[in-house]
């Protein structure tokens, strides 16, 4: 049966409402959202897309977060002014400075000039505009809506690039200093200690077991430079890949999660983005169905992944959402299920999405914010324990050189 997007108003409160039926008509459509209280305003049939020819190099191709963001804002007051599409792509094209940017929105504007449609131009750059994006504008385009949707799409970058900057910028202090101690205990293991180390091997002393572990670490480091290199790097590789694989992205997942402080972070991240990114696609007509799909899809985290899937059949069965997300509290805390539950009785769930993601980008931001103050003691610590332990096996037998000296 064909799907339609239609948009209604309550026949007593006048209040409006928009989303996507499936329905053997329009007469039948009809039909079921007066049983709801309901009378239709407008309808359109949803076509199937056409798939859309990616070339190789195109999936690629990457444009910061913040360009697009100013791109959606831009289009939608240009719209709302009344400029036609294809206008108004090939003036942001002219406008901005990021020159790969220009030439895929250039692509873009000879697209919609052969008769293409936004959603498909915008389609063949998946690194660029994700599926959540060309999502969001294909419904505004057969529901006509698409100004509001660009209004919307904006706003959720905005929230999106918040959250990445105040997630990285709360992880940069602890990533500076660990680097740094790496960087300083290399060159520590292999341009001072063997000058030190030289003095004991002299004197023929007899040396504890925590001074021979840090002589051997730096010969081999000093002797096999080359080789410790490519041990690192073979390291570094192979845990990507390993953490690449289904098993391995469950076990790397889990432990962050689980992890004190940083998996409380991630659990909210997800939660909120979950929250936005579900609320944009309700408001922009997506069913609840597609929305789910576009949302799992667009999360990073399996866990998550397999908590909407899990959902979406729940749906297609007839159960609640609140119901499914409330069997997965590790990764959903319980005000999640209760808010979606709220939503569902009221007919507000877009609504009270947005405000719950409001409320866990708040917790990330005071988080991040005390960040620095949470992690300082614990490097502290480890930086503390780490020349503590150096200190000990240095100075062990040059204590026990000075007792035979004497």
């Amino acid at each position: 049966m064909p799907k339609y997007i239609y948009s209604a108003k309550n026949a007593t409160t006048g209040e409006s409402k928009a989303g996507e039926l499936v329905a053997k008509d329009e007469r039948t459509l009809a039909a079921e959202l007066r049983a709801q209280g309901y009378l239709l305003t407008s309808t359109k049939e949803v076509k199937e897309a056409s798939k859309v020819q990616v070339k190789f190099l195109d999936r690629f191709q990457t444009v910061p977060l913040k360009e697009k963001m100013v791109f959606a804002r831009n289009l939608a007051v240009m719209i709302s002014s009344g400029l036609v599409v294809s206008r108004a792509i090939k003036s942001l094209s002219l406008q901005t400075r990021n020159k790969t940017f220009r030439k895929i929105l250039t692509d873009v504007h000879e697209d919609i000039q052969a008769g293409k449609s936004l959603s498909e131009g915008l389609a063949k750059y998946p690194a660029v505009f994700s599926e959540l994006f060309t999502s969001m504008v294909y419904v505004g385009e057969v529901s006509g809506n698409l100004e509001m949707v660009l209004g919307i799409l904006a706003l959720q970058l905005e929230k999106e690039n918040d959250l990445k900057s105040k997630v990285r910028g709360a992880l940069m202090y602890p990533s500076v200093i660990v680097i740094a101690m790496l960087i300083i205990g290399f060159i520590m293991l292999t341009y001072i200690l063997p000058k030190i180390t030289g003095v004991f091997k002299d004197m023929g002393a007899e040396l504890p077991p925590m001074t021979l572990f840090v002589i051997n670490l730096s010969d081999f480091l000093r002797n096999n430079m080359a080789l410790s290199l490519i041990i690192f790097g073979v390291l570094v590789v192979g845990g990507k890949i390993l953490a690449s694989t289904p098993s391995g992205k469950r076990v790397v997942h889990l432990v962050i999660v689980r992890m004190p402080v940083v998996g409380g972070i991630i659990v909210k991240v997800n939660c909120a983005r979950f929250a936005r990114i579900y609320s944009s696609l309700l408001k922009s007509g997506v069913s609840v169905v597609d929305g789910l799909s576009i949302v799992s899809r667009t999360l990073a985290n399996v866990y998550y992944k397999d908590a909407l899937a899990e959902a979406i059949d729940s749906v297609q069965k007839g159960k609640e959402l609140s119901s499914v997300i409330a069997a997965h509290e590790a990764f959903f805390p319980i005000l999640v299920s209760q808010i979606i539950e709220v939503g569902e009785e009221t007919g507000k769930t877009e609504v009270v999405l947005e405000r719950l993601a409001e409320f866990y980008e708040g917790e990330v931001t005071q988080i991040t914010a005390n960040l620095s103050s949470i992690i300082e003691p614990v490097l502290m610590l480890f930086i503390g324990g780490a020349v503590g332990f150096f200190a000990v096996a240095m100075l062990t037998p040059m204590y026990s050189v000075l007792q035979n000296i004497k």
